[in-house]
Parts: structure tokens; sequence; C-alpha cells
């Protein structure tokens, strides 16, 4: 089998395995290839069947008379309209990270989400209005022919079909614009079977059960549109995940070593992903690599655990949501200045000083060289002068003095 190009991908090198007639689309994510080959041919599975199913809906309920069929009809048009949606969200929604999108296009969906619900809710309106107004005139109500109740069958197997084959494919590729599009497909399944039983009823004698049904779909259409628009108006305005989900990532956060504590762990979800940031509480004295050490490997525990696309650790010190802030104090420079002023004709220049921000006040480590800790006046010196120092200064509340050993 011949081939693709190799390609260089964040740094690192692959090869394509697919034939050169299926290369990667432009600006597709590699990632994302299976997700968006997939989701295309499903989609366009589903406009090949709302394409029939609407024609003969549509066709057969008004030369047949009925107004259910009808609705019906222009539900199916409607998931024919949908599923155009999708294939263009799927297109651009599968793109590459690029400067102005750095978290990824996948909230493409989302919005293609809130459109298809704005476009049902406004659909299921209109057609309850005019099933509404006919109900009113008796004398409008016709018996429908039966051939619509063939219709009406056929397209309820179709529908249910479709659903459960679109359903296997969004649960296993976890798109959450796919997932929409197959309860949609089982809103009309139902709405197909609401047709049935109106229909069956008219050519029973009540013939005002046809124009019920219709009412019924449009109301169901309306209510499906509604659910759509809302669930993704809450991604759009950064909702929360749920709190199982929330409750399950704070557990894998806590769970990692040298993570002593966890608040401000904030979530929102990303169309079938979510984004996660939190501060992860560490042992105040440790180096700043073991500390981001310490976040990385936090951060690929969620990301291995759990359904997210990325994650934002920050380490504290201290819970800097309950003790005093430090950003008030002074930066290095000034406080080693100060230090050298208030130690003057007693502090050697030391070899290395580590400061330690905490509780709204600074810690100092000062490693002092050998030579000057064999000299046992001079040293005693010091620690008079730095006890006089920290009676005195507000801003220090320790000082530790060490032997510099060299490496």
């Amino acid at each position: 089998m011949p081939c693709g190009p190799c390609f260089k991908y964040k740094g690192a090198f692959f090869v394509c395995n697919y034939p050169l007639a299926q290369s990667t689309p432009s600006g597709i994510d590699p990632q994302n290839l299976e997700r968006y080959r997939a989701a295309q041919k499903v989609t366009w599975i589903s406009v090949a069947v709302n394409s029939v199913l609407t024609v003969l809906q549509i066709v057969v309920g008004y030369f047949g008379r009925s107004q259910a069929l009808m609705a019906d009809g222009l539900h199916s048009l409607s998931d024919l309209l949908s599923d155009f949606l999708v294939l263009f969200a799927n297109r651009h929604g599968s793109r590459s990270a690029d400067a102005s999108h750095p978290y990824g296009h996948a909230r493409i969906e989302t919005a293609t989400t809130l459109i298809l619900g704005v476009f049902l809710v406004g659909l299921g309106v209109a057609l309850l209005w005019g099933a509404g107004m006919r109900l009113q005139t008796p004398g409008a109500l016709q018996q429908v022919h039966v051939a619509t109740l063939w219709i009406g069958l056929a397209t309820l197997v179709a529908k249910e079909a479709l659903f459960r084959y679109m359903m296997a494919v969004a649960k296993r590729l976890r798109s959450q614009m796919l997932m929409a599009n197959a309860w949609h497909s089982r809103s009309d399944a139902a709405s197909s079977l609401v047709v049935v039983v109106g229909i069956a009823g008219n050519l029973a004698g009540f013939t005002f059960l046809d124009l019920l049904a219709a009412a019924l779909v449009a109301f169901m259409i309306a209510r499906m549109g509604w659910k759509m628009a809302f669930e993704a108006l809450s991604e759009l305005v950064d909702t929360a995940l749920d709190d199982a989900a929330v409750e399950a990532i704070r557990q894998t956060l806590i769970n990692t070593p040298g993570v002593l504590g966890l608040h401000e762990l904030r979530t929102r979800r990303m169309a079938d992903q979510a984004l996660v940031d939190a501060h992860v509480l560490v042992d105040p004295k440790i180096s700043v690599s073991e500390g981001h050490y310490i976040a990385e490997t936090a951060r690929h525990a969620v990301l291995k655990h759990h359904d997210v696309l990325d994650v934002m650790v920050h380490i504290d010190p201290e819970d800097d949501a309950k003790v005093k802030p430090s950003a008030h104090l002074p930066d290095r420079q000034q406080l080693l200045h100060q230090l050298e002023q208030g130690l003057e004709g007693t502090l050697p220049k030391p070899e290395k000083v580590v400061l330690h921000y905490l509780s709204g006040q600074v810690e100092a480590e000062i490693f002092l060289p050998h030579a000057f800790c064999t000299q046992p006046d001079k040293l005693k010196a010091l620690k008079s002068a730095v006890a006089q120092f920290l009676d005195r200064d507000q801003r220090f509340r320790a000082i530790h003095l060490h032997k510099y050993d060299a490496p």
C-alpha cells in the first residue's frame, strides 16, 4: 500500500500510513484525523437517509393530506440542514491550534450546536402554531391516504436505525456534536412514532388525530432544540463540569505524590473535552525544579485518567486563599540590600542566599563561607546582629545561617 509523506508535528516526525488518496486534509490536526474521517462518514450517511426521507414525507404527506407526515418531513429537513452544519463544524473544528485559537477550534462544534438548537426551537414553534390554528377549524379536518401510514412506518424504522448507528460512532469518538445530531435522529424516530399513531387514528375515523400528532411533533422539535441550545450556551459561558467529574479530578490531583493540598480547582467544557486549572500546595522549602516536577506529574495524571484537553497546574508554597499574601514585599535585590545594611560589619559576602516568601513575610537562608564559620567570635557577633535585626524589621520573620559546603 503506498504511503503518504512524512510530516512534522510538535517537534516529532510521523509517517502517514494512509494511502495517498486519504492524505491528511489541509489544516486538520493529525491527532484528530480518525475522528474527522469517522464523523464525515457518519454524517454523509445521515445526509443520504434524510434527503430521501424528506422528499418522501413532504411529497406523500402533501398529496396524502397528512399534516403530521408533512411536519415530520420538515423535521427531517431540519436534520438535513443540521447534517450540513455538522460537516462544516467537523471540518473547521478539527483544525490544529494556531496563534488566534491556542486551545484549538473545538468550540466551533458548540457554536454549531447552539445554532441548530435555536433553529429547531423556531421550527417547532412555527409548526405548533400552524397545527393549533388548523385544529380550531373542524372543516379543515380530512381523512389521510393509507400510503402516508406506510411512509410513516418506513421513516420510523430508518430513523431508529440511523440513531443507533450515529450514537455508536459518537460515543466512540466522544463527540458532543455527533451525539446531539444522533439524539436529533432519535427525536425524529419518536416523532415518527407519534405520526404513525396519529395517521392510524385518522384512518380509523378519528380525523383530528393527524393534526394532534402534528402538534405533538412540533412540540418535540421545539423541546429538543431548547435542550441542545441550552447545553451549548452553558458551555460557551464556561459552566463547570458536573460535581462528580470535578470531584474525580480533585482526587487525582490530591493523590499525586508531593501534593499537600488543593484549592481553586476550576473546570470548563471544551466541546467533548474539558479545560482544568488548579492551585496545588507543595512543601515551601523544595526546589523550583522539584515543584515543577510535581506540577507536571499532577498534570499528566489528570490527562491520563480524565477526558481533559489541557490542565494548568499552579504551584503554591502555602494556601494563598487563607494566609496573608506576599505580593507587597520587596523583590530579591531590595531584600539583599536590606540585609547588607542591617547586618553591616558582621555579615561577610555570602556564598548563597535563599529567600522564602511565606505568610506575608520573608525567611532567609544565608550560606556563609567555610572560612568564616571557623571563627567563633565573628560567628557569635553575626548571630547577635541577626537577632537584633529581626527585632526591629517586620519583613523578615526568620534568618537561618548555614555553613556553605562547596559541591
